[in-house]
């Protein structure tokens, strides 16, 4: 193991992320980017907020690293010395009153490219004589999700003076050895994909347009909403299992929105991400990806019935946990890491013949974000505004804040029109047991 402020080894899935990155800059008008928007209460100084930001993102070099390899051939994020010194702050003046008045600009904002490749991370600030708004925008190599939250918590702590443990080090090694175990883990990995593969996923017509942006829908839900949705899932899915719930929902709405477009394919294919961090407060956790997949696949005729939807989703997350297919794609995932991007984007799609799953569905419950608050001013509202990597091309991402449920469709322009989104959206709301106003 290396522990380096200079050097931070890649993982597997860093390298897949890596991978989608290069994907998706090829196909889109960007890369694999997110972006994280907070609505506030009250009006935000500007000067203020570019020196608090520029205060905290200069100590912090990682944030204009890049990917370099070593003579092993093992791809590792080069850290400069010294961070640039002022962060992107793009400022925005609006007379927006809600999210969904909003939405415009942050979806330019969330299509929006990074100047180099050496920067990872800006903001964008909205702004009126009232209000503000604030959206991050990062760089997925960089941050998940929820690092991407426990970043902007450790930015809303460290102007308070309070700063997490850790000196800014990474430890991490280029683990090109034990190759049969990886070898065997590659087995059991490479056995799942056979059996995904078995049946083509049914999923949405990929536009050819190939600077696509991604559009996007917000579903917020009050507080009654979500305390009526959870309820609903706890009842149909069990206690804390809202998860195949939320999956069966959507599945049915995605089946009900199929047959509306006549979608070929016998199965839906479902990739869901986990986190696997430890609950630690070390700065050098925020960074990177620490999660992984699963995959879920259930028959066509199965959306027609919730309950035998939600059994399946349960049954195949359990068999999946009990046989350590995590531990075994990350460990697996170790190999790619050789293989150039471009070559390994064509590997990845090679079994599904380019079309990898249905949509992309990530849960991350409650914020890691824990403040009410961000300079001051009150935090009204936060949720997640991804780019889902082609395939699939639309993606669900829902969160909770201050008990309340935000939904995000993520989408590629072209593969929904308003009306079939209009009809995609009442059928989730609909199986939620809450109804649009």
């Amino acid at each position: 193991m290396i522990i380096s402020k200079r050097k931070r080894y890649l993982s597997g899935l860093d390298w897949a992320i890596n991978t989608l990155d290069y994907a998706m800059k090829s196909a889109t008008c960007s890369g694999n980017m997110s972006q994280i928007v907070l609505l506030f209460d009250s009006r935000i100084d500007e000067e203020k907020l570019r020196a608090s930001l520029n205060q905290v993102v200069s100590q912090l070099p990682v944030l204009n690293g890049h990917v370099a390899r070593d003579l092993k051939l093992a791809p590792y994020w080069n850290i400069p010395a010294a961070a640039r010194k002022d962060v992107s702050l793009f400022v925005h003046t609006h007379d927006f009153l809600t999210a969904d008045e909003l939405l415009p600009l942050l979806t330019e904002s969330a299509n929006s490219a990074f100047q180099d490749d050496t920067d990872h991370i800006a903001f964008h600030f909205f702004t009126n004589a009232s209000r503000s708004a604030l959206a991050m925008i990062f760089d997925h190599r960089l941050l998940d999700a929820r690092g991407a939250e426990s970043f902007l918590f450790f930015l809303e702590r460290s102007l308070k003076g309070q700063l997490p443990s850790g000196d800014g080090a990474f430890t991490s090694s280029c683990e090109l050895t034990n190759w049969k175990r990886k070898f065997l883990a590659g087995k059991t990995i490479n056995r799942r994909v056979i059996a995904l593969s078995k049946s083509l996923p049914r999923s949405l017509q990929i536009p050819e347009n190939k600077k696509s942006r991604f559009l996007y829908r917000l579903l917020a839900f009050n507080e009654q909403e979500t305390a009526i949705i959870y309820d609903r899932a706890y009842q149909e899915a069990g206690y804390l299992m809202e998860s195949p719930f939320f999956l069966a929902v959507l599945t049915q709405s995605m089946h009900e929105l199929m047959l509306h477009k006549s979608g070929d394919g016998s199965s839906y294919v479902i990739p869901v991400t986990i986190d696997l961090r430890q609950g630690t407060d070390s700065l050098a956790e925020i960074f990177f990806n620490h999660f992984s997949f699963l995959f879920y696949q259930v028959p066509v005729h199965a959306a027609e019935n919730r309950k035998e939807l939600i059994d399946l989703f349960k049954q195949q997350m359990y068999d999946q946990i009990k046989t350590g297919f995590p531990r075994d794609l990350a460990e697996a995932s170790l190999l790619t890491r050789i293989v150039p991007l471009g070559v390994l984007g064509r590997l990845f799609s090679a079994p599904f013949k380019g079309k990898i799953a249905t949509f992309a569905f990530s849960h991350l419950g409650k914020s890691a974000y824990q403040s009410t608050g961000f300079l001051d001013s009150t935090i009204t509202d936060f949720f997640h505004m991804p780019r889902v990597p082609m395939p699939p091309g639309i993606g669900f991402f829902s969160n909770i804040y201050k008990g309340r449920l935000n939904l995000v469709i993520s989408y590629l322009e072209g593969m929904l029109t308003n009306t079939e989104m209009r009809m995609l959206e009442t059928a989730i709301r609909k199986r939620f047991g809450v109804v649009s106003e």
